[in-house]
């Protein structure tokens, strides 16, 4: 009997951890396990704020795959997905193609621009490794160059962050913290340096408990950042943005942080699909597709209570991982009998900078240090799921 071939596109939280689960619960006689992955790490996206402000090292925020996975047990492809042909059950790369009987789509996501023009020509827009690199390395240079010009205009020290979200608020909070320390570095007035948050919602953290998100924005703005919030960005252009009735706001320094969609390859690959994203059965597969699962921000899921989708976070795609795990080792031992997927919700954390955060765990509201131990420690539980205890120690977080 042939050995089931199980494809794992993807090393973000929801692939990667599939693929670890995998290895522990399958004996090398049971399946051929391929992940295939355009870089041959894993990086924590949900630590790009920090690197991107400059507040850590981009390092800490990669793990290296062979150093987790048992490569001898899986078989690590490190390639770009372009396209899935599912009438054929090939996945087809930049360099090659592999053929599968089952599929796992973990394919992460893209900034979702709404349709705003000039993002992608004059924003920061990708939430990757390299694009936080690329964030700071250009912070940096704002400040460098400040003294060193003499045209020293309105918008050189303009930092605009679109978008009031977790990403936004983490990343304007991490600046926040460190602008002090670049104004000294560079001998630049800390007056001259502007940062505004713009958010088209009626409010910062939509969907967030009202008395934490008033705590949030009291301590940004009481570091400077400046909130226009109702208000939406109708164009970014070369020298800042235009908001509302037509105000610019001359920045020279767009960070887009407004959401995401699910990876273009779902919908080049013929899966239906809302801003990218599949609405999965039960199971986590694909509709139409019983060798498909679809799995993280490529996946939506609609949370009953409320009849709205979850927001794709690393929480509940490291939750997907497990289920779609277990339900790739039933069929491959011919079980039809899978779990159902059920979000088990403990809790949001949001940081602010520094010392301070804000969440909510269980029932519980908590501020400032107290959150933002329980920040680390969920950055660390990610950690120890994925690799155990040498790799959080190695890569984890200690507020001592």
């Amino acid at each position: 009997m042939n050995k089931a071939r199980i494809v794992i596109a993807g090393a973000g939280y929801g692939g990667m951890n599939t693929a670890v689960t995998l290895s522990k619960k399958l004996g090398p006689n049971d399946a051929s396990i391929t992940l295939v992955n355009k870089h041959d790490y894993h990086y924590q996206t949900t630590w790009l704020h920090e690197p991107a402000a400059g507040t850590l090292e981009p390092d800490r925020t990669r793990v290296k795959i062979a150093d987790v996975l048992n490569t001898s047990r899986v078989n690590f492809v490190q390639d770009e997905v372009l396209e899935v042909k599912t009438d054929e059950k090939k996945v087809m790369l930049k360099e090659g193609e592999l053929e599968y009987d089952y599929l796992v789509l973990a394919l992460g996501a893209t900034a979702e621009t709404f349709g705003i023009p000039g993002v992608h020509e004059h924003a920061f827009t990708k939430w990757t490794l390299n694009g936080a690199r690329q964030v700071k390395d250009h912070i940096d240079a704002q400040f460098a160059n400040y003294n060193n010009v003499e045209d020293k205009h309105e918008g050189l020290l303009t930092f605009v962050v679109a978008g009031a979200g977790f990403t936004g608020i983490e990343f304007i909070g991490e600046l926040s913290e460190r602008v002090p320390e670049l104004c000294k570095t560079y001998d630049v007035p800390r007056e001259k340096v502007r940062l505004f948050v713009v958010e088209a919602a009626p409010t910062a953290l939509p969907g967030f408990d009202p008395e934490l998100v008033e705590y949030a924005m009291n301590l940004l703005e009481s570091r400077g950042v400046e909130f226009k919030i109702n208000t939406p960005i109708k164009e970014v252009t070369a020298s800042g943005v235009i908001v509302g009735e037509g105000e610019e706001i001359k920045a020279e320094t767009v960070v887009w942080a407004t959401g995401v969609r699910g990876n273009p390859v779902i919908e080049k690959s013929g899966f239906e699909a809302m801003r990218g994203r599949v609405k999965v059965n039960p199971d986590l597969r694909a509709p139409g597709h019983d060798d498909v699962f679809i799995i993280g921000d490529c996946a939506l899921i609609i949370n009953e209570e409320i009849n709205r989708p979850y927001p794709p976070t690393a929480q509940i795609a490291m939750q997907m991982a497990k289920t779609c795990a277990n339900n790739l080792i039933a069929l491959n031992k011919g079980s039809t009998d899978l779990e159902t997927f059920k979000f088990d919700n403990k809790g949001t954390v949001a940081s602010l900078g520094g010392k301070q955060a804000i969440g909510v765990v269980g029932s519980r509201k908590i501020y400032g240090g107290t959150a933002n131990f329980m920040k680390k420690m969920i950055d660390n539980r990610a950690l120890f799921i994925l690799g155990g205890p040498l790799l959080t120690l190695k890569k984890g977080k200690f507020p001592f």
